[in-house]
């Protein structure tokens, strides 16, 4: 009978959880077109929910977590200053959580050196246990009943040594893993700064280009305006036609129309400016105007020299080469394996216990009390050798993955000195020809300035046509917006250049 109590209170639990695993499905949504209902925990965040939805319409829209409705504040910044490029690539990296997390990891890696480091010294560890047993039992034999119990207590304190003396290099391997993994965080953490420096720069370049164009469609819309009141005016004077003073009012309406999508591009242009510097996107700040800007080419220097130095201090190249370095020390851990440890150990001990027997029969006569009492002390010291004979080949399997990825790790770095040398004359070559592209602009400039002025005193003057004369304006926009756009690809080409040699340490100057 108690056996089959004991069978079907095991089968009663084994009912109940395979119930409670059933129900768990309830906790996803109930069919594939039908949406997820999460419950609200005190409003704060989500949880699954066993209800299931029965509407017929699907909505699957999440419902609001308020924990998470907040908004980082704006920053206090000046509001009447105008801030140059270096000076947002300065608040960029203050308040970029991107440089904080690589700084985290690069301190993280410095750690991991100290922790490789604490295997050269001893470990020492101190113990202390205590322990209490009692028991009794009652015992009949011939009419007799006697009744015994017994308890036992007693503490052990132990101080315990243990030194690893020599182990054939594989701490020393160890050590240069972690060092250079450290190294390769430290490289991250550079590389970190300049990609910000390089989506700052690029963001502001587009802001500063997005703003001339803006000032470019005002200036358009101030020529328009003059054509016409000057079509007005031949009008008043017989000299015009209705059909001209309606094609100035279309183009006035035309040059207004782009004054509007330019300012659009501007204010998109400025948030991608804040976004690019990881801040709040409420911060209102001023940009500084960086036109007049001479675009020299005399830096540019031979191709091979700037290959050479960009080789030496690149990050990715960097990385890869210490990546090298690890995988190397790796094979030397590896190796390690297969030699013997020298060790010590040693210990001291102290164990202090008592014993305490009672015993008397059943009919009320004590039986005498033994106390039972001692401690003792002992210490001593080892010193050992320890060899591997045999592991199932898992040693081997060990040196033999990290040799195929030191392999590895030679070619990534011969691959990435080979990109980086693509990427490098790609970059140059797209500096030259920025310049050279803003040269010409700044000459289709003067011509279809001369072009424009020429054609508005014709019409001014009764002999030239309003068709010409808003084709001139036209392309006057559109050169203007040209050198514009020109010139700041050309600077954009050369912080490009700069952060492809690894030269991007700080904004452009």
């Amino acid at each position: 009978m108690h056996e089959r109590n004991i069978v079907a209170f095991i089968a009663t639990c084994w009912l109940g959880v395979g119930l409670c695993a059933a129900s768990t499905t309830d906790l996803a949504p109930p069919r594939p077109d039908r949406p997820w209902n999460p419950g609200a925990a005190h409003n704060t965040q989500l949880f699954p929910s066993t209800l299931s939805t029965s509407s017929a319409i699907s909505d699957y829209t999440l419902p609001p977590n308020p924990a998470l409705a907040v908004l980082a504040p704006a920053l206090e910044l000046d509001q009447e200053k105008s801030f140059s490029l270096a000076e947002l690539v300065d608040i960029a990296e203050s308040n970029n959580p991107n440089t904080r997390i690589a700084w985290n990891e690069a301190r993280q890696a410095a750690l991991a050196v100290g922790l490789v480091e604490s295997a050269y010294l001893p470990r020492l560890t101190a113990s202390a246990m205590g322990a209490y047993q009692a028991g009794s039992k009652q015992d009949s034999a011939y009419g007799l009943t006697l009744n015994s119990s017994n308890s036992v207590s007693g503490a052990i304190a132990a101080l315990s040594l243990e030194w690893l003396l020599f182990d054939f290099g594989k701490r020393d391997a160890f050590l240069d893993a972690a060092k250079q993994t450290s190294v390769i965080s430290n490289i991250a953490f550079t590389a970190v700064h300049q990609q910000l420096i390089y989506a700052v720069t690029m963001a502001f370049y587009a802001h500063a280009s997005a703003s001339e164009h803006a000032k470019t469609a005002v200036k358009s819309l101030e020529n328009i305006k003059a054509i016409q009141v000057a079509a007005q005016d031949r009008y008043k004077h017989g000299i015009g036609t209705v059909i001209e003073v309606a094609q100035a009012r279309q183009a006035s309406a035309q040059a207004n129309l782009l004054l509007v999508q330019a300012n659009g591009v501007l204010e998109d242009t400025y948030y991608n400016l804040i976004t690019a510097m990881g801040i709040s996107p409420l911060t209102k700040l001023k940009i500084a105007d960086i036109t007049g800007r001479d675009l020299s080419p005399a830096t540019l220097l031979p191709v091979e020299k700037i290959i050479t130095d960009a080789l030496a201090r690149r990050p990715d190249v960097l990385t890869a080469y210490a990546a090298q370095k690890v995988s190397q020390a790796n094979i030397a851990a590896a190796e390690a394996e297969f030699k013997p440890k020298v060790f010590v150990a040693a210990s001291v001990a102290q164990v202090t216990g008592g014993v305490s027997v009672t015993a008397f029969p059943g009919f009320g006569l004590q039986a005498p009390t033994v106390d039972l009492a001692g401690s003792r002390r002992s210490g001593s010291v080892f010193v050992g050798i320890s060899m591997p004979l045999y592991d199932g080949s898992m040693r081997a399997t060990t040196l033999s993955k990290a040799r195929i990825e030191a392999e590895n790790a030679e070619l990534r770095l011969t691959r990435i000195r080979e990109e980086a040398v693509h990427q490098i004359i790609l970059s140059r070559n797209a500096l030259n020809t920025s310049v050279s592209t803003y040269n010409a602009a700044q000459e289709l400039l003067n011509a279809t300035q001369t072009t424009f002025d020429a054609a508005l005193a014709a019409y001014r003057s009764g002999v030239g046509s309003i068709t010409e004369l808003t084709l001139a304006e036209t392309q006057l926009l559109q050169a203007k917006n040209t050198l514009t756009d020109c010139y700041n690809k050309a600077l954009a080409a050369a912080a490009t250049l700069a952060l492809s040699t690894g030269g991007l340490g700080a904004a452009p100057k």
